[in-house]
Parts: structure tokens; C-alpha cells; sequence
């Protein structure tokens, strides 16, 4: 059998993937536990909603030291305090029918009851580096999906333009509590006294 021959090695049955389909879901079908039983065992980051994958892009390098870096930084200054960031891939709920898959996610108090085992139900503050071709991903549509789920803060880290976007939920929506460039230090309205350096987050390597 070649490397390129997908069927399951029986003379008149069908390949893999007709088969997967038969098994699987459409798209627009699938349900939240159906959902979450996959990306029990992916290894991929998938997002959801309403009956709806996606099947986020591989992280890059430079993506994921920008992640470490903060992660590191959010780290020594909430779990002091009693509280707990963490990374993807962990599930964030916006509502039954909808979860994220947020770089960085983090609550006050560790022993917050939105903090669930299998996904969480909510956050006060999440962070997403903007990926290369999904600006407005990041930019837009999930600045309405957290604003959805009532995320206090959330921070938009964007390596192109070399940017921290700071915004803070007022309402239903969020409103930009700063935009912070590289001679900047980007500050938390939330976590009052954590602050970074930006030249220092887009040095991370």
C-alpha cells in the first residue's frame, strides 16, 4: 500500500475519510460534549461554535516565546496573591454552544468556582497573540466573543505592529484602557501593579 493510499487495506471499502464522515458529525452539527470529547484526545487546538469547528494554525516560535514570556510574568505576580494563570490548550465556555481556546487565561483566585477541571466557565483576564492572517480573529471577533463571556480585561499582544491593547469590559463591550508601543510599559487595570515592558515582551525569544 502506498504512503498516499488512505483506504483501510479491503478490496470495495471505502477510504478513511468517507468513513469519518459517516462517523462524524457535519459541520454545523456537532454538540458541545461531542465537542469537547474530541479535543479530550487532540492534539490540535480546535475551537467551537454553535455546532461549528475550527481548527486553529499551528503556533509559531516567536508566537509562543512572546506566550511564554507573559505567562512567566502574569505567574510571579498573581500566584502570590492567591491566584492562577495558565496556557493553551485549556477550554474557555463562552456560553453552552461556544469555547475558546485562549493563549493565556487567568483568574484572581485559584480556587474560583468558574475554575472547572474539564473547561473553565469564565476568566477575569485572557490574552491572545495575535497570529499571522488572523488579525481580525483576535482583533475583533473575539474582542465580542469575551466581552460575551464577561472577561474583565483582555489584553490583544500583537507582534506585527508591536503592540499591547489593554481593554476593559464597560458594560456589554469593552473600551481601550491603552494602547501601548514598544517605548511603553503596558499596564493592568485589572491586576493593579502588574506591569510589563513591551520592548521586552517582542524581544522574547
Amino acid at each position: 500500500m502506498s504512503t498516499t493510499d488512505f483506504s483501510l487495506g479491503f478490496a470495495g471499502t471505502p477510504p478513511w475519510k468517507d468513513v469519518l464522515e459517516e462517523l462524524l458529525p457535519g459541520q454545523g452539527n456537532w454538540n458541545d460534549e461531542q465537542y469537547l470529547t474530541l479535543t479530550d484526545g487532540a492534539r490540535r487546538l480546535v475551537e467551537f461554535t454553535d455546532g461549528v469547528l475550527e481548527i486553529l494554525p499551528m503556533p509559531t516560535d516567536r508566537h509562543q516565546s512572546i506566550v511564554k514570556f507573559l505567562l512567566f510574568a502574569l505567574d510571579r505576580f498573581i500566584t502570590p496573591l492567591g491566584g492562577t494563570v495558565l496556557f493553551s490548550p485549556l477550554r474557555l465556555q463562552i456560553r453552552p454552544g461556544k469555547y475558546c481556546e485562549p493563549d493565556l487565561i487567568v483568574l484572581r483566585s485559584a480556587c474560583d468556582p468558574r475554575r472547572q477541571d474539564r473547561y473553565w466557565t469564565g476568566a477575569d483576564l485572557v490574552v491572545e497573540v495575535v497570529s499571522s492572517g488572523r488579525v481580525e480573529r483576535d482583533t475583533v471577533e473575539k474582542r465580542a466573543d469575551y466581552a460575551e463571556a464577561r472577561v474583565s480585561e483582555y489584553w490583544i499582544v500583537n507582534p506585527e505592529e508591536e503592540t499591547i491593547t489593554v481593554l476593559k469590559l464597560a458594560g456589554s463591550a469593552y473600551a481601550e484602557a491603552g494602547v501601548f508601543r514598544r517605548s511603553d510599559t503596558a499596564t493592568s487595570p485589572l491586576l493593579a501593579g502588574f506591569s510589563v515592558a513591551v520592548a521586552a515582551v517582542f524581544a522574547a525569544i
